[in-house]
């Protein structure tokens, strides 16, 4: 087992190797990345992180798939669909348990939401005293599903549930954090990356407890803040970077 001195070496050694711009090439972050208005960035991101589930190429052909629905101008779209958009839109299959009816709901969701505000980064703010989004995310939760009862709700996590809410917290992420690496996007700037978490999922779950950051079995919203309180200790301003090293490791099969 290493000390904490020399996993904050290794892990940096491998959030530098694969923090670089070519991660984005077989990551669903490359959907957003095709945009530059901001407001296509956070809908193109949240729908890509919303089906990022299973096979990676499969999850970016089916938020391609989205894009091309959405005439490839996401937030245009979102602001001026018509019933006959939404209408064609709910018979399509879009990806696995994620389908067209979920699909129209979101694009609904995304109307009110965007009539009132400039930027979903006001949903999830982070309030003092807080630490991380466990609250944020609820509260966006609220605000973006409202209170009438539709099946697209299993898509949207609640850590209040116990859930990782591991999608949500990837599009944070990107969101959130300052990446000199170009990977993350970074474009919200009143919420400091400080609050960050590690997505966790089958990959950085186990890659977590061979190294021994973690000691419990399950992958829920318990076993982030476990995660939460190492991670920070190695860097306590930009903890989430330790996720492409985590995500690596586990991909590449570096650690067995």
């Amino acid at each position: 087992m290493l000390k904490i001195e020399e996993l904050k070496i290794f892990l940096d050694e491998k959030a530098d190797q694969y923090n670089r711009p070519d991660f984005i090439e077989h990551d669903p972050i490359q959907i957003p990345h095709r945009f530059c208005l901001k407001q296509d960035i956070e809908i193109a991101g949240f729908l890509a992180a919303t089906i990022s589930w299973g096979n990676r190429k499969a999850i970016i052909r089916s938020a391609e798939k989205m894009l091309e629905i959405m005439g490839n101008s996401p937030y245009d779209f979102v602001m001026n669909y018509s019933e006959r958009d939404l209408q064609e839109i709910q018979g399509k299959s879009i990806h696995r348990t994620f389908n067209g009816e979920d699909f129209a709901y979101f694009i609904q969701q995304f109307n009110k939401i965007y009539k009132e505000n400039e930027s979903l980064e006001s949903l999830f703010m982070v309030n003092d005293p807080e630490t991380n989004f466990l609250h944020a995310i609820e509260r966006f939760r609220s605000r973006f599903l409202g209170i009438e009862k539709h099946r697209s709700h299993k898509h949207v996590s609640s850590p209040y549930k116990n859930s990782s809410t591991k999608r949500i917290i990837m599009f944070l992420r990107w969101m959130v954090r300052k990446d000199r690496r170009g990977v993350d996007f970074g474009i919200w700037e009143n919420i400091d990356q400080k609050h960050l978490s590690i997505p966790l999922d089958v990959h950085t779950g186990n890659i977590s407890r061979k190294l021994g950051l973690i000691s419990r079995t399950q992958n829920d919203w318990k076993t982030v803040e476990e995660l939460d309180l190492v991670i920070r200790k190695l860097d306590k301003m930009d903890p989430a970077k330790y996720d492409f090293a985590l995500f690596g490791l586990g991909v590449t099969k570096e650690i067995t």
